[in-house]
């Protein structure tokens, strides 16, 4: 998960230093990246109910004709507007390069051979693709872009988000602290 950065508010100086930091970043992998850019649709309506508790609780009246005016905005510009949330995600993904073993077909491996052989392989990988999510990081932070590793419950809650929206609407996920923080 990466955060965002609002790059019209930035001058042109900070958009041509951010543009050539991300062209220097994208050139120094050597290995392809998938930007996805998740978008969905925000429901405000906890927040008007949350506006319209707290205008029942108040007192002053200049106050609650104010929260009143500002929740009748709010709900009127929901109505005319599309609120919606961007999450901003690289994939950085692994294809193992597949030497085939000397021997040809007629020549069987043990059992046990084959079990840590598939364990060794196994681990270089998992270690290279480790490697490779480390230096993605290390150049968005470079870009001045916090970036974090989504956990495996956290993968799995977004895929299910994504491929569910109908019955998912912009509930938070369940991110721990790290991630809230982006």
């Amino acid at each position: 998960m990466v955060s965002g950065v609002n790059f019209e508010l930035k001058s042109e100086d900070e958009q041509n230093a951010i543009t050539y930091s991300y062209q220097n970043f994208l050139n120094s992998l050597n290995f392809s990246i998938q930007i996805f850019i998740h978008s969905r649709k925000i429901n405000t309506d906890a927040y008007i109910a949350k506006m319209q508790t707290l205008e029942s609780a108040e007192t002053n009246p200049l106050l609650k004709t104010q929260i009143q005016e500002y929740r009748e905005f709010i709900k009127a510009f929901v109505n005319e507007n599309a609120i919606m949330d961007k999450a901003f995600f690289v994939v950085v993904p692994f294809d193992p390069v597949k030497i085939p073993s000397s021997g040809g077909l007629l020549k069987k491996k043990k059992s046990k051979e084959v079990e840590e052989n598939l364990d060794k392989d196994f681990n270089r990988n998992l270690n290279q693709l480790q490697q490779r999510v480390d230096q993605v990081i290390t150049g968005l932070n470079q870009i001045g872009l916090r970036a974090i590793q989504l956990k495996d419950d956290e993968i799995v809650e977004f895929l299910y988000n994504l491929y569910n929206p109908e019955e998912v609407e912009k509930k938070d996920m369940a991110l721990t602290e790290q991630n809230k923080r982006i």
